[in-house]
Parts: structure tokens; sequence; C-alpha cells
């Protein structure tokens, strides 16, 4: 099964295109479409694409009719290192991930691929990847090989060693942990990992840009049964911030929900059809237009800091319009 993201290009889709294609000769346009999550047209206007690039598809008409690709179009393997195949995971997971440093694993790889590519597809997916690369905002992504070791460790439910770069105000310090690699989760662009610490003899949760060294042991680990990673992750970083919420909502529990996820706050239903959320947060003036984005009646009743914050956000508001 192939999962799209609503940014994906047309030349990526016309790409996939030529893979489906390939892999299976005689799929048709309505099952083009179905994988790639487009209408019938749109999938032969992919099919179109990749003909004017000169790559020789054809089509049978029928029952059994469908495109394959012909005669005169045999791609070299492509040879990739794991670092490499992990890194073009990473980047589909992540969104646009161009780059054209080659030392990079996702920018090897994708050069790989340009080079193989009809020189027409080539030369415009180059165009586009060099255009990409130089709007790209930094983001933390890490490093392959070290997500690969986790992912690896985590699957065989193996204890890991790794050196831990942790940040406070200004000054950085590494930390060696001993760790039960539960899950790698991605989580809104971040990778984190959701272990147990036998070095604080806690839960925690990681980000795994900022993992060093990792060796794996001989030790085995069980991990907890019916253990949800991604909910996990989420409660884990609802909790332990500096200031307390505690808020109700004048909605019931299915209006308020889509307004907050869990790594926001635990919602909870009351009589009346009234919900309250339950929170810590280190941004005060960002909960407090949060909660006005809401455009639901809700009244605030701790903590002091956030009453606080919202008092002083809503005056700003009033003395704006004040004639």
């Amino acid at each position: 099964m192939t999962l799209l993201r609503d940014e994906t290009s047309p030349l990526s889709r016309a790409l996939l295109t030529l893979e489906m294609v390939q892999n299976e000769p005689g799929i048709t346009a309505e099952r083009l479409a179905e994988r790639l999550g487009v209408s019938d047209r749109a999938a032969r206007r992919y099919v179109a694409l990749l003909r004017e690039a000169e790559v020789p598809i054809e089509s049978t008409r029928g029952p059994y009719g469908g495109y394959r690709v012909g005669r005169g179009l045999r791609l070299p393997p492509l040879m990739f290192t794991a670092a490499e195949a992990l890194g073009l995971v990473m980047a589909l997971v992540e969104g646009p991930h161009a780059t054209t440093d080659t030392d990079d694993a996702v920018g090897s790889a994708l050069g790989k691929i340009i080079r193989v590519l009809p020189e027409r597809v080539g030369a415009a997916a180059d165009t586009v990847l060099r255009g990409s690369a130089r709007r790209r905002h930094p983001v933390a992504v890490p490093d392959p090989e070290t997500t690969a070791t986790l992912i690896r460790a985590a699957d065989q439910h193996q204890r890991v060693r790794v050196w831990y770069r942790r940040t406070s105000g200004s000054a950085v310090r590494d930390r060696e942990m001993e760790l039960d690699p539960w899950a790698v989760v991605v989580r809104h662009g971040l990778w984190y990992l959701l272990c147990w610490s036998h070095t604080v003899d806690a839960r925690r949760v990681l980000r795994v840009d900022r993992v060093g060294t990792v060796r794996v042991s001989d030790h085995t680990f069980d991990p907890p049964p019916d253990l949800d990673p991604l909910l996990a992750v989420e409660e884990h970083l609802s909790e332990g911030w500096k200031y307390a919420v505690d808020v109700t909502f004048d909605a019931p529990l299915v209006e308020v929900a889509p307004w907050f996820r869990r790594s926001r706050g635990e919602l909870t239903p009351l009589d009346g059809d009234r919900t309250r959320l339950t929170a810590t947060t280190g941004d005060l003036p960002w909960f407090a237009s949060m909660l006005a984005e809401t455009q639901l009646p809700f009244r605030i009743h701790g903590g002091p800091e956030l009453r606080a914050g919202a008092a002083e956000a809503g005056q700003r508001l009033l003395d704006a319009v004040a004639p």
C-alpha cells in the first residue's frame, strides 16, 4: 500500500505511477487512481507525463487490459545503504526533505534515483530538488543510522546504552543512560524514543535527534502489555510543565475534543454537558490564545498564572478597540 501526503508533487506521483506499473504489469487506471489517492483522470495524466518523458508505457484495452512498461526501459538496480533507505522513509514521514548534500543519506539516495531517470525527468527532478533545498528551513532531523539502531533494538527488545544531549538554558550536557527502548514515535515532524530509563528508574520520552552513540547490549526486556506508543508519548508530553491548567467548558466532550490533542491536556466529561480540561504548560500566552480560539464558552479555575495571563491578554484586546 502506498501512502501519500497531500503535498506530494505531480513529479513524485508520476514516479510512483512508474513504480506501480513496473511492479504490477497490467494495472488499470482505476487501480492506479485508488493506490495514488486521485481520480481516474489524474492517474491517466501521470501516465501521459511519463510518456512525454519518453518512458515507454504501453496500454491494452479490454477486461484484462491495463498499463505495462514496454521494451526499451531497463532501470539499473538501486543499491541503497541502510541509512539511505531509512532516510527516505524519514523524509516521507516528515514531508518534503530536499537536499543536495551528497554526504547526507537522503541526498545520496535521491541523487542515485535522479541519475537513473530519463534525462528530461531527471533534469526536472534535479531542478525541483535544488530549488526546494534553498527554501528549506532547518529542522531537527535525527541521524538515520542511530534511528535504525534504536528501531531494531525496540523490535528485538534489546536494552541499549546511549549518550544523550540535554539542554538547560544555554548549557548543553551529555549524559550516559541505560534504556529499554519501547518504541520510536514520530509526532509532528519530531522523532521521539519512548523508553524505560534504568538510570533514573522511570519512563522517559527522549528526542532521537539528541541521541549520540548507541550501544546495544545482550540484555533483553519485556515492554508493557497493551502499550500504545503514540498515546503514551502524547500523555508524557502533556505532563511536568511549570504552570497548572484547570478549565471548564460549557460544552459537551464531543465539541471540545477536536480542539485539544492528548499532549495538550486531559479532557473529562462533567454533568450538564460540560467538559473539564486539566493540563500543564510552559507557555501561558500560547495556552490562553488557544483557549480563545475554540470559540466555546469556558471558565479558567486555575492555576493563578494562567488566570493572570488570560486577563492580561483580554485587557490588551479591550485596549486595542477602545475609542
